[in-house]
């Protein structure tokens, strides 16, 4: 962008977004067209773990909704845990996603400790040779601390991948959710949600 700004001088705002709009199409692009496999060939022979945080709203659900329909498409057997044991409509909305992308969901009663969930949900995939995604909405970061090591008694070296999903239109707010999900959970990847936007 730079280069092209320094090539044709003067260009207005309008210009502007339109070639940032190209650049970022362009990358995403690049990085789907890498990422057929999704990495999971890497790990055979046990699931493919990943644990997704962030905060109410960011667009975790639909993420891992979208996530299990390509992982499905991909013929991989894929297992949700609802660990958000805290809000029925969470539990409610993760089903629905999981029930179009034809996933197995794992689900407690409201209230349930989120680490049982992850527990659950880990043993049922491993027994089941799935590709599991776990969701996970809890606000206490022990909490998430917890679940992290849960679920690496069940799988050892699980979760394979921590997923940190940040609303786009968050702001500077969002540089202190992912200093403090890293610490908890030692994110590794990031999904920024609603760009559209």
């Amino acid at each position: 962008i730079e280069e092209r700004v320094a090539r044709d001088k003067y260009m207005n705002a309008s210009e502007l977004q339109s070639i940032l709009r190209g650049e970022i199409a362009t990358l995403m692009e690049d990085a789907h067209g890498s990422s057929e496999n999704f990495g999971l060939d890497a790990i055979e022979g046990q699931p493919y773990v990943v644990m997704v945080v962030g905060v109410n709203g960011a667009g975790k659900t639909t993420t891992i909704g979208k996530l299990a329909a390509q992982l499905g498409k991909a013929g991989r057997k894929v297992w949700i845990g609802a660990a958000d044991t805290f809000r029925a409509a969470a539990i409610d909305q993760l089903q629905v996603w999981a029930d179009r992308a034809g996933a197995t969901m794992i689900r407690q009663q409201m209230g349930s400790d989120p680490a049982s969930v992850a527990f659950d949900t880990l043993s049922s995939a491993k027994a089941n040779g799935a590709a599991g995604r776990l969701h996970n909405k809890v606000g206490l970061m022990n909490e998430l601390t917890k679940i992290r090591n849960v679920m690496g008694k069940v799988i050892p070296g699980a979760p394979h991948e921590v997923m940190l999903v940040l609303d786009g239109s968050t702001g500077q707010n969002a540089f202190e959710q992912a200093k403090q999900f890293t610490q908890a959970t030692q994110v590794t990847s990031l999904t920024i949600t609603k760009l559209d936007g």
